[in-house]
């Protein structure tokens, strides 16, 4: 196991405990870790299927997010927000925070940041300011927005998924819903799809029309 992934899953560890603060000892194996890593920014995304886009864009974009000090961790759940900003704090890692919201979600960040002294006084239009990029409903929307329905089918069909996507738009509870909703649900439907079209997609994307969350994300970081 890689140094980065055993960070990851030290944070996400410590955020799981009921306790408000990290424990000496779990500072304290944090610390040694993001030591070496040479840690600068830890960015925080909803789930493992954000972290595959932004991983994925980065690599694109010819960049090793680890080699420039950055690990890319998910929350499992906006409510655990302030957790893990705690262990980003003066009394953890020490590090700067970055990462991307649902709008629905802004007011768990907000929140979060205020009470672990990484904002005073934000509005939702500030969270950019921080190095918090807001997705219009979640990244998923994003990027089929950016694709287009059609180029998110094409990207299906590279993917040998067409004839199963055909299969699940007949369905009676599909056969209604538009083309966008049936393209969510349908990435949702098993698991390891969604994170596995997260970085599909995002390698189709063109790197001149990105999601302007994960572009202003990349280029903040």
């Amino acid at each position: 196991m890689d140094t980065a992934t055993r960070l990851r899953q030290t944070v996400i560890s410590w955020a799981a405990d009921d306790s408000d603060t990290p424990t000496p000892a779990e500072a304290g194996a944090a610390r040694e870790l993001a030591a070496g890593l040479g840690l600068r920014t830890v960015v925080l995304v909803e789930g493992v299927s954000d972290r595959a886009a932004v991983e994925a864009l980065a690599e694109r974009q010819g960049r090793v997010l680890t080699a420039e000090g950055v690990v890319v961790v998910p929350l499992g759940g906006a409510t655990s927000i302030t957790r893990f900003l705690r262990l980003l704090g003066p009394d953890g890692l020490d590090v700067r925070p970055a990462g991307l919201c649902d709008a629905a979600e802004q007011r768990f960040f907000l929140q979060g940041l205020e009470r672990t002294g990484f904002g005073t006084g934000l509005a939702p239009e500030d969270l950019e300011t921080v190095g918090f990029f807001t997705c219009h409903a979640d990244l998923e929307d994003e990027l089929i927005r950016a694709l287009g329905t059609d180029g998110v089918q094409q990207v299906i069909d590279d993917q040998g998924d067409l004839r199963t996507f055909r299969l699940f738009q007949r369905q009676p509870a599909q056969r209604e819903r538009p083309v966008e909703a049936q393209l969510r649900r349908f990435m949702g439907t098993i698991g390891g799809r969604k994170e596995h079209y997260a970085r599909a997609l995002t390698e189709a994307l063109d790197l001149g029309r990105l999601p302007r969350p994960l572009e202003g994300l990349l280029a903040h970081l």
